[in-house]
Formats: structure tokens, C-alpha cells, sequence
């Protein structure tokens, strides 16, 4: 039995030295961390080729193999997210309040403090081991990572990595471990290891987060399944529409900010929605229809009618979902219903009707006139994120440093007892 005990006793005792690091020492790991990535670059893309090589064997689909993979441009993303996250200010030791009660003779102060351990369990996307070491080591925590089988090697490599970068800086390297038995009981027990890990953040599909909601006795922060809508507003820019909304959808299938449906106002189906075909047609995209929406486009060329289960899927593929609605209240209530609270986007040139559409979707991004693919913590200025948060409590959004502490109360008195 793989000895997941001996990974958290480590992993705690880690935690525990972290918080006498100075805070230079963590910036000086992940610079260090960001050196060596881009010095290994050919070693990584060399054991990301076999992840690839045994997925492709599997059968995998494309989007599958997109997210797997380790380009030259994701591993020098990977880099320059350690460098950035290193130049932020830290959350970690933050005074965010204080109180002197005179009559009782003490001083209270409230303080950003490191979780101690975070569990990040994911699935295809390696380049999350070195996003997750980031945000984790720069506030103080420890983390182990459990990813997904298919994406063993890849993870191994870049862990390593960055071990190798905490010892040259007299960091413990056991601050970052991986999980290298892939088999499900495995992770069903780390998803147990209350004693030893206090946060656990699930990053991938919604039978994985499912699971992680079911069986974890250590507390969760759920990031998101993306079903993201854009929607048409009868008082939208048709060119303005079609470029977002081919951008939103096509940019890049396999990511879960991507847009999935489009939803439509009726007085737009004979100009903007001819315009959207037009542009989706360049990437072969399959447009899935309801009845009205079908036959305003009636001769595109990759077209099918919806069902209602359309409406509420992911595709991570070049297909879409397309609903006709007839007022500002209806598409709202249709995305509502059918979206997964991540990220959904209007396109109107109608202040109030985007103010109203910002307000009343449930969402953790809103947008008005933006593609949905700018859900992402590096472009929010993060430096990088640990996942996109659908849930309210603690974290909502891309989760970047703010995300990974909690808070300890300080109290000071001389002798004080309660009056």
C-alpha cells in the first residue's frame, strides 16, 4: 500500500518549518524554481512525449492531448508564473484587523496566517504542479499534489524540479510532494487525511469535484466545471458579437473558460447570428440549435438541433450550444439554470441592461462586451492561480494568493483576566 501517512507526516513538519522562512527565502525558491524550468525545458517536454505518447494509445481526444500538453509557450508560462508570483506581496502575515480593549487590558490583532497543508487534486493539465507550488510556498504552505495518471510523468518531472529549488535555498523540499500511485483507493484515502493535510482543492472535471464534495473529511474549495454562456442583447454590436463570441468559443476548446452556449435574443437572429455562423464556420464548429435559431441559419453547413441537455454541457470541443430568447429576464434565468457559475458575458451597447445582466447572473466572473477567456488568474494579475472557485464561501473567482491563507487572532495582555 502506497505509504500516504509518511507523505503527510512530512508534509506537516514542512508546514511547520515553513512559517520561520523569511519571506525573501520563498521569493528566492521560486525564482529558482522559474531558472531551472527553463533549464530543463527539454527534459520536461521529453517526459511530457510520453504522458502524450500513452494517451494517444488510449485513444484520447484532441482536447485531451491540448491540455496535456507541455509546449515551449506553457513551459515558459509556468516560468514566468513562478516570477510573477514571486514579485507579489505576500497576504501571508497581513494585518487585516485590530481592536485595544482598554477596560480589559488586552490588544487584539487579526492576521493572514498559511493554511499549513494544501491538497491539490487534478487531472490532464501538468503545468497546475507549478502554479500550486507557486501561490502554496509563497504563503507559506505545503502542498501535495495528487494529478491525474495520464499526466504522472509530467508532474513527477516538474515536482522535482521545484524540490531541487527548495533544497538549494535551505527550504525542506518535502513543502512539495506528488502523489505518484495513481490507483483511485489512493486517492480516496488522501481525500481522508484530515490529521495531516487541511485543505484540499479539486481542479477538473465535475465527476472528479463530485467526488472530492462525497468522500473528502478534510474541507474543500470547489473550483468549476465551465458551462459559460455569451450572450447576444437585442441592443448588441453584431461584429462586435461575432468576434467575442468566435474568440470565447474557439480560442481553446479544452479549457473551462471557454464559452459553451450562446444564448440569443429573437430580434437578433437575422443579423448577428448569421455573422457568429460565419465566423464559427472557419473552425468547422458544430452549432446546436434550438427551433428559431435553426431556422434563421438554416444552411450552415455543420448544424444540428439542440436538446435540452445540450444546454447544460461542457463540450471542451468545437460545439455549441444556441438559445433563442426573448428578453433580458429570460436569458438571465436561462443561464441561471442551466450555467455552472463561472464565467458568462453580454454583449450589449445598453448600460442598464448590462448593469442589470452583471447584478442578476450568478456567476463568479461577469462580463459586459469581453470574451469569457479572460477567467484566468495570470491575466487578473494573479500571477497565477490555484483554480477558478464557483463556490461563496472563503474564495470566489480565480484563486491567487488572497485564496491560500486564513486568519489567527493575536492577543497581547499583561496579566489580564476577564472582568
Amino acid at each position: 500500500m502506497y505509504d500516504l501517512e509518511g507523505l503527510g507526516v512530512k508534509a506537516k513538519k514542512a508546514a511547520e518549518s515553513l512559517l520561520a522562512v523569511p519571506d525573501k527565502t520563498l521569493c528566492r525558491a521560486l525564482e529558482c524554481a522559474a531558472r531551472l524550468i527553463r533549464e530543463n525545458a527539454e527534459y520536461l517536454k521529453a517526459e511530457n512525449a510520453k504522458d502524450i505518447a500513452l494517451a494517444r494509445e488510449k485513444g484520447k481526444s484532441e482536447a485531451f492531448i491540448d491540455r496535456l500538453a507541455l509546449s515551449d509557450k506553457v513551459i515558459e508560462g509556468m516560468a514566468a508564473g513562478l516570477i510573477q508570483v514571486a514579485h507579489l506581496n505576500s497576504p501571508a502575515g497581513k494585518i487585516v484587523y485590530s481592536y485595544e480593549n482598554k477596560e480589559q487590558g488586552i490588544k487584539v490583532v487579526k492576521k493572514n496566517v498559511p493554511f499549513g497543508v494544501v491538497g491539490i487534486i487534478f487531472e490532464s493539465r501538468p503545468n497546475v504542479s507549478a502554479d500550486a507550488f507557486a501561490l502554496c510556498i509563497r504563503t507559506g504552505n505545503a502542498v501535495i499534489l495528487k494529478g491525474g495518471s495520464d499526466s504522472l510523468r509530467s508532474n513527477v518531472a516538474i515536482t522535482g524540479l521545484c524540490r531541487q529549488a527548495l533544497s538549494e535555498c535551505g527550504i525542506d523540499p518535502n513543502a512539495v510532494s506528488v502523489i505518484e500511485d495513481t490507483e483511485h483507493e489512493t486517492a480516496a484515502r488522501f481525500m481522508r487525511m484530515d490529521k495531516y493535510v487541511d485543505l484540499i482543492i479539486p481542479r477538473g472535471s465535475a465527476r472528479l469535484i463530485r467526488a472530492a464534495v462525497e468522500n473528502s473529511t478534510i474541507p474543500i474549495i470547489e473550483t468549476g466545471v465551465g458551462n459559460c454562456h455569451v450572450y447576444v442583447d437585442e441592443f448588441a454590436d453584431p461584429v462586435k458579437s461575432a468576434e467575442v463570441v468566435f474568440n470565447a468559443k474557439t480560442q481553446r476548446y479544452s479549457v473551462c473558460n471557454a464559452c459553451e452556449s450562446l444564448v440569443i435574443h429573437s430580434s437578433r437572429l437575422k443579423d448577428a447570428l448569421p455573422l457568429i455562423a460565419e465566423r464559427l464556420k472557419e473552425k468547422k464548429v458544430e452549432m446546436r440549435c434550438d427551433g428559431r435559431a435553426y431556422a434563421a441559419i438554416k444552411n450552415y453547413e455543420y448544424l444540428a438541433e439542440a436538446t435540452e441537455e445540450d444546454f447544460y454541457t461542457e463540450y471542451e470541443d468545437a460545439v455549441i450550444s444556441v438559445k433563442t430568447v426573448d428578453s433580458l429576464k429570460e436569458a438571465i434565468d436561462h443561464i441561471n439554470e442551466h450555467g455552472t457559475r463561472h464565467s458568462e458575458s453580454i454583449m450589449t451597447e445598453n448600460g442598464e441592461n448590462a448593469a442589470t445582466f452583471m447584478r442578476d447572473v450568478d456567476a463568479a466572473v461577469v462580463y459586459h462586451n469581453a470574451s469569457t477567456r479572460f477567467s484566468d488568474g495570470f491575466v487578473f494579475g494573479l500571477g497565477a492561480e490555484i483554480g477558478i472557485s464557483t463556490q461563496k464561501l472563503h474564495a470566489r473567482g480565480p484563486m491567487g494568493l488572497d485564496a491560500l491563507v486564513t486568519t489567527k487572532y493575536f492577543v497581547e495582555g499583561d496579566g489580564a483576566v476577564r472582568k
